[in-house]
């Protein structure tokens, strides 16, 4: 983070921050001292700027970092109507201004909100070649990922197949389809969790902002609209869509090996429907209470964590999931054979593996239940389990499958 303040109290209290939020700040007073440091170094996450310097009255030095693509954060003590139109049209960031010492703890989650930026996808759908260039140039400047649409079907298309994308900001006005009807249909396809959506509308039309919120969108802009406004709920959206997501995983995602959980596992649409025959297996670590014993619990929870990353690259496509304990579950299509191969591929690498953490050389094998069956969950839980005891009590370190016929498929 590059940061350039003549003030000193206020640039320890900057460093302060910037520090305590995990970033490294690289410290200037002046434009001169500022081009020593970018003559060295321009990877920067974004420069924090005071708009007024010893050597650069008007905001000179915001010139400066953007000649050399590096994003802007300003800070300023004189946010008059004139100053603030100026700033705002160098298509920096955001600006900052300086009314107490307290403005400096909007800094870190303005950061924050930039990094996890990086991560979001956003898709501007907008028939109006001008209307997209000048969104997708606000966008990028926050560092989003950005991608266009000309209309609703192409935006649906894209939606279905790119799941990348977090946030689309759709344009009212539009052939085929208007932008109610884009968020109708893409509500259809994710939720509120999976896509954020923001409206847009040139239409002096007073009941569009309740239509578009109706329909499922999560906030809707009038055009032509304020930069500032546009950021603000842009982040705010973002923010939580963030939280969103962080709330599910933490409700569905098992804290120590990161798979799914029990609960998600029997939640989920594929589990709780099905159309023909599929696979599921249930995995035990064999003498599990014998590694904790004789190793401790921490080498226990490093074999339950190498195990799941170990399902999840044997079976990307499968849902994985912790039943509790030392018990997993894989529920997998219809590929019996082929379902076959890999437990047994897995289960020998497994048992040939060795790990040594804290100097502690361990291995682990797993017992495995497996069935194939055009059956309710339930029923192939119930079959696997019973194909599970059978490896366990015929001497571990084994893969069984059930062998009762399944009606249906005859």
């Amino acid at each position: 983070m590059l940061v350039v303040e003549d003030s000193r109290p206020f640039r320890r209290l900057l460093e302060a921050e910037i520090r305590k939020a995990g970033y490294i700040p690289y410290i200037a007073s002046s434009i001169g001292q500022a081009e020593t440091i970018l003559n060295q170094n321009t990877d920067f996450l974004c420069a924090i700027l005071d708009y007024c310097l010893p050597d650069g009255q008007d905001g000179e030095i915001i010139d400066v970092c953007l000649s050399l693509d590096i994003k802007v954060i300003v800070l300023t003590a004189m946010m008059d109507a004139r100053t603030r139109e100026r700033v705002l049209a160098k298509t920096v960031i955001d600006y900052i201004p300086k009314d107490s010492p307290s403005c400096v703890s909007s800094i870190a989650p303005l950061l924050s909100r930039l990094e996890k930026n990086y991560q979001h996808y956003v898709l501007v759908v907008d028939d109006s070649l001008t209307a997209c260039r000048y969104v997708r140039s606000l966008l990028e400047r926050q560092y989003l990922n950005v991608l266009e649409a000309q209309n609703g079907q192409e935006a649906l298309a894209m939606i279905r197949r790119d799941d990348r994308i977090s946030l689309v900001i759709t344009d009212y006005t539009m052939p085929e389809m208007d932008g109610v009807s884009v968020v109708k249909a893409l509500r259809k396809l994710k939720t509120e969790g999976q896509l954020a959506i923001i409206g847009l509308s040139g239409e002096e039309d007073s009941s569009l902002t309740a239509r578009f919120l109706k329909a499922g969108a999560n906030d809707f802009l009038a055009k032509p609209f304020n930069q500032e406004e546009f950021y603000c709920r842009l982040h705010s959206t973002l923010n939580a869509l963030d939280t969103e997501r962080r709330l599910f995983h933490m409700a569905n995602i098992d804290y120590l090996t990161q798979v799914w959980n029990r609960r998600y596992f029997f939640e989920h649409p594929h589990t709780r429907s099905h159309k023909g025959p599929r696979n599921l297996a249930l995995i035990d670590v064999d003498h599990f209470k014998k590694i904790n014993d004789e190793f401790g619990h921490h080498i226990g929870d490093i074999a339950l964590i190498e195990l799941a990353k170990m399902m999840k690259r044997y079976f990307p496509e499968g849902l994985v999931a912790r039943f509790g304990g030392e018990e997993f579950c894989i529920l997998y299509g219809n590929d019996e054979k082929g379902f076959e191969r890999r437990l047994e591929a897995m289960r020998e690498e497994l048992a040939s593996t060795t790990w040594e953490p804290y100097d502690k050389a361990f291995s682990i094998t797993i017992s495995i239940g497996m069935v194939h069956a055009n059956a309710s969950i339930d029923t192939l839980v119930q079959r696997a389990d019973r194909s599970l005891y059978q490896a366990k009590t015929s001497g571990r370190n084994q893969c069984v499958k059930d062998n009762q016929i399944d009606v249906a498929t005859l």
